[in-house]
């Protein structure tokens, strides 16, 4: 266990520290907010509601409920666990890089944000890819990169990202499983 943190410790600090330059300390932080990544998930709504009329609806409340679950079972996880993020660690916050402008006070394992992200993903995947074929993997993009901007703005760990996107990785797949054995998109026939 002793190996696995210092390495994770190291690898933060190479993302947060070394692997660095003006574009990434500018877009990155803004990966990670609300406003930024809002209007993906506006557009899926739009997009299923056109394309599969009321069932898009019930894939609309399947997505909030995955988004739910994979935050309180985050927090949970962060509660039991107790981890101090690297910004809040005394012996270590001198030394972080922090490009967002609070440091949250929630603990550092498991990222919310990469659960939520990487739920989200696994669910539009399982749920979308009979309709958009290959680029359903750009969902894991897209979370991959929020979750790789939460390291580099120097609120989390590598591990608490990882943590965060298995955890989301299996709320995602049981939403998204049962979501395609009870509801299934389909296209509206017309006649």
């Amino acid at each position: 266990m002793e190996n696995l943190l210092t390495w994770d410790l190291k690898l933060f600090f190479y993302i947060n520290g070394r692997w660095n330059n003006s574009f990434l300390d500018f877009l990155l932080p803004w990966m990670r907010e609300p406003y930024f990544w809002a209007p993906l998930y506006l557009y899926l709504a739009v997009f299923v509601i056109y394309n599969f009329k009321w069932r898009g609806f019930f894939w609309i409340a399947f997505f909030i409920i995955t988004f739910a679950l994979t935050d309180q079972a985050s927090m949970f996880i962060k509660d039991a666990v107790g981890r101090l993020r690297p910004c809040r660690d005394p012996l270590l916050a001198q030394y972080v890089r922090v490009l967002v402008y609070y440091c949250p006070q929630s603990g550092s394992f498991t990222s919310s944000h990469a659960a939520n992200h990487f739920g989200l993903a696994m669910f539009s995947f399982l749920t979308l890819r009979p309709h958009v074929g290959k680029w359903a993997l750009l969902f894991f993009l897209w979370a991959g990169v929020i979750a790789y901007s939460q390291v580099y703005v120097g609120v989390h760990y590598p591990l608490d990202v990882l943590g965060g996107a298995v955890l989301g990785m299996i709320m995602g797949t049981l939403s998204g499983g049962f979501f395609q054995r009870r509801i299934r998109l389909e296209l509206e026939q017309t006649t």
